[in-house]
């Protein structure tokens, strides 16, 4: 596997590749992965990870200090030493360097290629290229993934609506669409309310809202904010966690001091998967989300997967992994509404405890083991070259 982006960078990617890779392991297959060395000052944890991981030195990407660029020559400069392993395939998980990269290394190695797609990314480049028309980007972007697509011998594709897009384009080659799973934690709720609101000063009985996911202009958090300050009209004393960060942290700062929702939103940034964001989620009454990009929206299935009801729209991929009245009330882009749903569900306890109850069930179906299966019988398709 080759990404061009990793742990410790937190996005639905690093942990798609991560939840893959360990449970891929467990059914007897070996993994190496690429991914950049985000320098010698951040801590990678990599040696306690059951699979293989090669760090490749990597330089810093301009306007953009969270993510790095591969170096090219660096990925060449480890043939002889994957040659000797004897690899069945090379599984791209983005489309930059990594792609570039794991071109040349599976001509080399001769192994076949698949390629997920996990990002829209034609959705979102003009918050990034302001400078361009929107239409110019998007017509751009389709392009060179249909390009792109053609260089390898199958695509992988988060969900249904990304597939869509995908043939949209005129791709042709195959796809399958395979989520990523989650983990169903055996107990109700595998963490501890209580610790997370006293150690962010809490009070035990406060209604709080959280959100979970990068802070970046695509996600349509701005539009939560909206949401919070109808809500507060009826719930005066509600709070809203964002946890996460990105480009778009301080805009969102800024906006909830101007719509005086200071004392009303809490920004903690990212929390280590295991211990403090299952706090979190516990620490919850509600799940709150607005994203139009996701190609799956792996923090919803998260959030359900700890009994924690969620109020969200349903766009692209969320579409998919979304079903009304299990353990989510699906609502439009709509400001009133959406917050209507909201205090809804926080003063009908009866509700929210059936919410809370139907949303573990339903997050089972989507457990990690199962679609790691799946993933499996595709390579072996590709490796087969089964697939046409």
């Amino acid at each position: 596997m080759i990404s061009d982006v990793y742990f410790p960078r937190i996005n639905g990617v690093s942990t798609s590749i991560q939840t893959f890779a360990r449970e891929l392991v467990s059914l007897g297959v070996y993994i190496t992965l690429l991914v950049p060395d985000y320098g010698a000052n951040i801590q990678h944890n990599d040696a306690q990870e059951i699979f293989s991981i090669h760090r490749i030195p990597s330089r810093s990407v301009p306007f953009d200090p969270e993510d790095r660029m591969l170096k090219f020559n660096a990925i060449l400069a480890l043939v002889p030493n994957l040659s000797s392993l004897k690899f069945d395939l090379l599984h791209i998980h983005t489309p930059f360097i990594a792609h570039y990269g794991g071109l040349a290394l599976a001509q080399k190695l001769g192994l076949p290629i698949i390629e997920t797609c996990h990002t829209h990314f034609e959705e979102y480049l003009n918050h990034y290229i302001p400078f361009l028309p929107k239409k110019w980007l998007q017509f751009g972007t389709r392009k060179f993934a249909k390009w792109q697509s053609n260089q390898v011998n199958a695509l992988i594709a988060p969900s249904q609506a990304m597939l869509e897009v995908l043939r949209g384009y005129g791709i042709t080659i195959p796809i399958e669409t395979i989520p990523t799973g989650v983990n169903v934690p055996t107990n109700p709720c595998n963490g501890n309310r209580e610790r997370f609101r006293q150690k962010y000063n809490i009070a035990l009985d406060r209604p709080t809202l959280i959100h979970v996911g990068r802070l970046a202009y695509e996600k349509n958090q701005s539009f939560l904010l909206d949401v919070l300050l109808q809500v507060k009209s009826q719930i005066p004393d509600i709070l809203l966690i964002f946890v996460g960060e990105g480009p778009s942290r301080h805009v969102l700062e800024q906006r909830s001091h101007k719509l005086g929702l200071s004392s009303n939103t809490l920004f903690v940034g990212y929390l280590e998967r295991h211990g403090p964001l299952q706090d979190c989620y516990c620490a919850g009454d509600l799940f709150v989300f607005s994203s139009r990009t996701e190609t799956q929206g792996l923090v919803l299935l998260e959030a359900m997967a700890y009994g924690l009801p969620i109020v969200s729209t349903a766009v692209m991929g969320t579409k998919e992994v979304l079903q009304d009245g299990q353990g989510v009330l699906i609502v439009k882009e709509e400001i009133t509404e959406f917050a209507n749903y909201v205090v809804k569900i926080l003063q009908d306890s009866k509700l929210q405890q059936a919410l809370s109850n139907k949303a573990r069930i339903y997050a089972k179906q989507w457990s990690i083991p199962v679609l790691t299966k799946r993933l499996l019988a595709y390579y072996k398709q590709v490796i087969n070259n089964d697939i046409y």
